[in-house]
């Protein structure tokens, strides 16, 4: 069935739900974070007017294009899953708001958008683009074949901050090396608290996932697991980076949300799946920005 929507507005806000733009708030901060992290190392290197908005501009277009593309192959590729799924049916393309094939249209687009945008930044992040979109596309295949489908997805968006800061310097280093890895463990420990609403229709239906192959309560075991270990590359971020005490203060309202969102969600309760993922996790990942581009602002202590 073809789109249903009558005018170019509600057509635009039908992909932006596609999509789900509204959890560009999960690695939009972090991306802020290797941006600034970028500029502090060529102001540090003397260079001059390390800031610029036009590239400012292309690294938030790079991170809309690859999200969108990776959004909306996901929703092309699961459209008959997510038909089957009462959880699901209402998405845009089971519920014939749009079809198939402009949403896979609409995934090429923004697939050619991200690499051209990246080729106008620098050699380097032309050269990885490639490389960035096969793991934030393949992601969509993993799930009908393992149950670490959560690690892919968490690599996906961990590329956010490295990203960001190659975008500016051109080059790899340890700092936003660390806050990557951090957005890789987070991204998969609440991908597999989210993942416990379809436990059973996975299982059913012989997609993988953690909570199909461990049960709820192993999941959330997993989940805690992976949220120690990106509080402990939080950690040692702040230490690596010796960053200012207000860094400190961020890291402290992370992890604390961390924790919070597994004491909302209990193996017999997931009544508080929807808040622990997408409101915690948000609310998470922009204090912590906020805090650590603070940080990073007013140099170490």
């Amino acid at each position: 069935m073809g789109s249903v929507a009558t005018s170019p507005l509600t057509r635009i806000r039908h992909y932006l739900s596609l999509v789900k733009f509204s959890h560009t708030i999960f690695a939009l901060p972090f991306a802020l974070i290797g941006f600034t992290a970028g500029v502090i190392e060529l102001d540090r290197a003397g260079i001059e007017n390390p800031f610029q908005w036009p590239l400012f501009v292309k690294m938030l277009l790079c991170m809309v294009f690859a999200r969108s593309a990776a959004m909306s192959f996901n929703r092309y590729l699961d459209r008959q899953f997510d038909a089957l799924n009462p959880r699901t049916a209402l998405r845009e393309i089971p519920a014939g708001i749009v079809s198939p094939q402009n949403a896979l249209i609409f995934t090429i687009l923004n697939c050619i958008l991200f690499v051209v945008t990246t080729w106008f930044i620098n050699d380097a992040c032309f050269r990885l683009s490639f490389i960035a979109l096969f793991v934030v596309l393949f992601y969509s295949y993993t799930k009908r074949f393992t149950a670490l489908c959560h690690l892919v997805l968490g690599v996906g968006l961990s590329l956010s901050p490295i990203g960001a800061y190659i975008a500016v310097t051109g080059q790899f280093a340890l700092l936003p090396l660390l806050f990557s890895f951090s957005v890789l463990t987070w991204v998969a420990g609440f991908d597999i608290i989210y993942a416990l609403q379809d436990e059973a229709f996975d299982r059913n239906h012989k997609l993988h996932s953690i909570p199909a192959a461990l049960g709820i309560r192993n999941s959330l075991l997993v989940s805690s697991l992976l949220h120690v270990l990106s509080a402990g590359f939080v950690i040692g971020a702040g230490f690596a980076g010796h960053l200012h005490v207000l860094y400190w203060v961020g890291a402290a309202v992370y992890i604390g949300l961390l924790i919070y969102q597994h004491l909302l969600v209990k193996p017999n309760d997931l009544s508080k799946v929807g808040i622990a993922f997408a409101n915690t996790n948000g609310i998470a990942s922009v204090v912590f920005a906020v805090f650590t581009i603070a940080a990073l602002l007013l140099g170490a202590v």
